[in-house]
């Protein structure tokens, strides 16, 4: 049993590792601009988010397919925090360079904190992030508590260290970095978190005019 629940939680992992998404984008994003530090209190936010949503599909199932009764507005919501972010790194993110036009990353423990409740109310508000956990949960109900426990501990575990791959790989491509290329990057990830954003709206809408 415990090599089918690893085996499990390995799989849904790796599918939730690689899909394309709009928080690869920003994991990304907030690994150039604000270094290691602050790709990893990002991912700490997107970690606590699975957990959260992990910890109410599981032990409170009932709560959590009624909380989908309010998917719509859910997804909206996460849609125009994305547009929102877009908007801002497109048009306000200003890069602060030395004399000699070196990026500078000075961050409070306060930005930190933001940073952090960006990657979690980014990654719950997700209509396909809570769709995936809520598939994975309705799935594995047939399955004693620690089958469950395993394959959710090993599923989390993967997520997380696939982000860290991304944050540390995200830091090796910011050091080769102008701050000008920068700011290119910090334009093109802004302008998907909208397109994503705007993707996702649409999509909330079209859907429910045919169930309309």
């Amino acid at each position: 049993m415990f090599i089918s629940a690893l085996l499990k939680g390995l799989a849904l992992g790796f599918l939730l590792a690689i899909s394309v998404g709009p928080i690869i984008f920003a994991i990304i994003k907030q690994s150039i601009n604000n270094g290691h530090k602050g790709g990893f209190a990002f991912i700490g936010g997107v970690s606590a988010s699975d957990i959260t949503i992990v910890v109410i599909s599981s032990l409170f199932t009932e709560m959590f397919e009624n909380l989908l009764e309010y998917k719509n507005e859910i997804g909206i919501g996460g849609s125009v925090l994305l547009i929102a972010l877009g908007v801002y790194v497109t048009f306000f993110k200003k890069i602060k360079v030395n004399p000699k036009g070196i990026q500078i990353i000075r961050i409070e423990t306060h930005q930190y904190i933001k940073i952090f409740l960006s990657g979690y109310f980014m990654n719950i508000l997700n209509p396909g992030v809570i769709g995936f956990w809520l598939l994975a949960s309705t799935s594995l109900l047939a399955h004693p508590g620690n089958y469950r426990f395993i394959v959710y501990v090993t599923c989390l575990i993967v997520v997380a260290l696939t982000d860290i791959i991304k944050v540390m790989a995200a830091g090796r491509i910011r050091e080769k970095l102008t701050p000008h290329n920068i700011h290119i990057i910090n334009r093109i990830s802004g302008m998907i978190l909208i397109g994503f954003g705007i993707a996702l709206i649409w999509g909330i809408l079209e859907f429910s005019e045919k169930l309309g």
